[in-house]
């Protein structure tokens, strides 16, 4: 058949081999993806883009709408091997050359669809402050889509979250772009184990490129105002990290416009920055409906057919369901016989496809053991991956010393509110096929006899009606209110009068955060406040346990509450982390990847914004109310001995001494920050460099040495370069960013 048979010849000379041999049909068809449920004859009752595993497919219909021309991609299609095989085998068999397709997955903390471990959501990977065990999170949700039969994943989620009103919030590692970088280069690489090859390994995507943590108005696809510096500084970093240190191969490119230039069809960032700069292996996808939006909302063309040539002739490679893919295909072909966009283009599109497609092993191996995830999917080894992601998230805000809590003192728990007997998993989970524990059963399960444990939900987070919100036309994102739950407050105050102690376990749910679910207020939804002011009026213990996914504005909480908790989306791991918690199994050690606002109305309030501003407003303070790094314990820990030493040019090593002072085992998560005390262009007055999390015994001491380099202490100067000027910089060590326990500076 040809030289791309060979699996002994190089990549580029088989893709260069089998483009000579394909039609103008077969090339547009490599640049579609279509929805695999939508051909199946049975589809999952448990989840809209899931297939049972024993489906059969309308291949008539796919003959008629594909013919010989094969596809590019199959989406939407959750399943078994099995299903996957079934689909695979129609295309190898029955397009002209039997070029294989690639199954895509949604997998953002876990295999979208109804089987895999549930990972805590990004944002608690961002508050664990652990690269490593990111990496391990990586690793276990590669092998866990790879043996379901899904070849690459859109994920990771590397926008840098700085609007709170935004409802992806979660799905981000925080506001920080060193903290997000090293998160994106750990999670990338366990997904992608430096060969997508593979049996266990994935191709992963990142999105949303470049900048779309700051939707002007907090409303989801709204467009960022940033200006090239801060673009520069802030935001593409982090793709920088995904690509070059992780290795990603693909990126999803966002719908929104960045300084008014729209991301899917912006030159300088597809063509000079993505391909160029960051030599991007694969391919650029369009974000669903992205390149639409040219037309209906950034009003850059008139037509469907425009917007799809002007994407694609700027930088934009493959289509993420944008339209039908008979409709994408037939555009791409009229676009190149009418000379709107080139065959070299073309060429170039369907060669970065075709590269991905051989270098995962397609060709010789386009099926996958059917029997094989059986031994992977939930194994031991992941739910443990997933148990201790979720307890390293877990975030202490305040204890006025009630926490941890003594089983031996304790006759009675009331265990109050909607999230007290329902665990939260976050967005873009599965949709399990086995029971996820709450923390009424668990807490029930710990405490068995010795403590009774009585639980009433109080209030809904959200009443809304039963069908499911589908979000913007794309079907595996839905929502479903909380009917079922009534308010009983006074019943809620009855039982919590009784106990000797109150847990209020609230927050969010996918109603209130989550892609679509923007908010203009940040305060806990429903009548949750007003629930916890009144528990809080019975002069008891009262413990706040919140599991969210954005910001939360606790202005009220933090006053009336004696401990507060925050556990975010946990995954399916979740309640055994906060019981645990609770219960002084561990120490609580994350970190807030996210400032915390007095209010929506003081907002942005991230760490690291200019300076310049009044501090104050009329109504108080302007900085947040719990800032980025901020985490108690239930130990204390002393920093001493800093030394900075100048090893080279721009090389730097800071050394210091940890020691706990308390009497329990603990984590500590270590940060460094540096400012640029004078420079010629405004500087943050203080950007996090560099952190480490390490565990000491009670009574330890460990030394812990950082080496600053050139990427260190260089910014973008006032003619676009980069470069380190001289002078100096402060270098500042602490426990967050507004608890610096050591000071010191060096010149440069």
């Amino acid at each position: 058949m040809g030289d791309y048979r060979d699996p002994s010849l190089p990549v580029e000379q088989r893709v260069a081999d089998l483009l000579s041999k394909m039609t103008l049909e077969e090339k547009a068809a490599q640049t579609c993806m279509m929805r695999g449920v939508e051909y199946a004859t049975k589809p999952s009752q448990l989840q809209h883009c899931s297939v049972e595993p024993d489906t059969e497919f309308d291949f008539a219909r796919l003959e008629e709408e594909f013919g010989q021309d094969g596809m590019g991609f199959v989406h939407d299609m959750y399943s078994t091997p099995q299903a996957f095989n079934r689909m695979q085998k129609y295309f190898v068999e029955h397009s002209r050359l039997g070029i294989p397709v690639i199954f895509t997955a949604e997998a953002l903390h876990g295999t979208s669809g109804t089987r895999g471990t549930i990972f805590p959501c990004p944002v608690n990977l961002g508050a664990t402050f652990d690269p490593e065990l990111v990496h391990r999170v990586g690793e276990a949700i590669g092998r866990e889509t790879r043996s379901l039969g899904m070849y690459e994943i859109l994920a990771p989620n590397l926008d840098v979250a700085r609007e709170p009103r935004w409802g992806r919030v979660e799905e981000t590692f925080g506001e920080d772009t060193y903290l997000s970088s090293r998160m994106a280069a750990a999670i990338i690489s366990g997904e992608q184990k430096g060969d997508i090859s593979r049996p266990d390994a994935v191709i992963a995507e990142p999105k949303h490129y470049c900048v779309h943590g700051i939707a002007e108005g907090g409303t989801n696809c709204s467009p960022a105002r940033a200006g090239k510096r801060e673009v520069e500084s802030c935001y593409l970093p982090v793709f920088e990290a995904g690509i070059q240190e992780g290795g990603a191969y693909n990126v999803m490119v966002s719908y929104n416009s960045v300084d008014a230039d729209p991301m899917m069809c912006s030159e300088f960032y597809l063509k000079e920055v993505l391909k160029k700069r960051f030599a991007l292996k694969g391919y650029a996808r369009s974000d669903w409906g992205g390149v639409g939006r040219l037309k209906t909302s950034h009003h850059v063309v008139s037509t469907d057919k425009a917007a799809i040539g002007l994407a694609v002739r700027n930088g934009l490679d493959v289509q993420g369901c944008d339209y039908p893919p008979a409709f994408w295909k037939a555009n791409i072909i009229e676009l190149v016989q009418e000379g709107s966009l080139s065959m070299a283009r073309l060429d170039d599109i369907v060669s970065r496809v075709l590269r991905v497609k051989f270098e995962l092993g397609l060709f010789e191996h386009p099926y996958t053991d059917e029997n094989a995830y059986q031994e992977v999917i939930r194994c031991e080894e992941h739910r443990k991956i997933a148990y201790d992601a979720a307890k390293e998230s877990v975030t202490l805000l305040k204890n006025d010393g009630v926490l941890p809590l003594k089983k031996q003192e304790l006759h009675s728990i009331a265990l109050i509110g909607p999230s007290s007997a329902a665990q939260k998993i976050g967005g873009y989970s599965s949709v399990p096929r086995f029971p996820i524990d709450s923390i009424y059963d668990l807490m029930k399960q710990e405490l068995g006899e010795q403590v009774t444990v009585r639980q009433c939900n109080g209030c809904a987070i959200t009443y809304d009606k039963k069908q499911p919100r589908i979000v913007d036309g794309q079907p595996h994102l839905y929502s479903e209110g909380e009917d079922e739950i009534l308010d009983e407050i006074e019943e809620a105050l009855k039982i919590a009068a009784e106990c000797d102690v109150i847990i209020m376990v609230g927050g969010d749910n996918t109603i209130t955060s989550g892609e679509g679910r923007d908010r203009c207020e940040l305060t806990l939804h429903g009548r949750q406040r007003e629930l916890i002011q009144k528990l809080s009026e019975l002069q008891k213990p009262l413990i706040l346990v919140l599991e969210n996914g954005k910001q939360l504005e606790l202005s009220v909480e933090s006053e009336i509450c004696n401990g507060i908790l925050m556990t975010w989306f946990g995954g399916e791991s979740g309640a055994r982390a906060i019981v645990d918690a609770l219960f002084g199994v561990f120490s609580p050690a994350g970190r807030l990847p996210l400032s915390l606002p007095r209010s929506a109305t003081r907002i942005p309030c991230y760490y690291s914004m200019l300076p310049g501003g009044h501090e104050e407003f009329l109504e108080g303070p302007k900085n947040a109310l719990f800032p980025f790094g901020f985490g108690l314990s239930y130990t204390h820990f002393e920093y001493s001995d800093l030394r900075i030493n100048k090893v080279g040019t721009f090389d730097v090593t800071v050394s210091f001494k940890v020691t706990n002072t308390g009497k329990r085992d603990s984590d500590e998560v270590v940060q460094l920050y540096l400012d640029d005390v004078d420079s010629s262009v405004v500087t943050p007055p203080m950007l996090l460099k560099r952190f480490q999390r390490i565990h000491l015994k009670a009574g330890e001491s460990k030394t812990i040495t950082f080496t600053l380099d050139y990427d260190s202490f260089k910014l973008m100067d006032i003619h676009y370069r980069w470069t380190v000027e001289p002078g100096i910089f402060r270098i500042l060590v602490g426990a967050s960013s507004r608890d610096i326990r050591l000071e010191g500076s060096v010149t440069l």
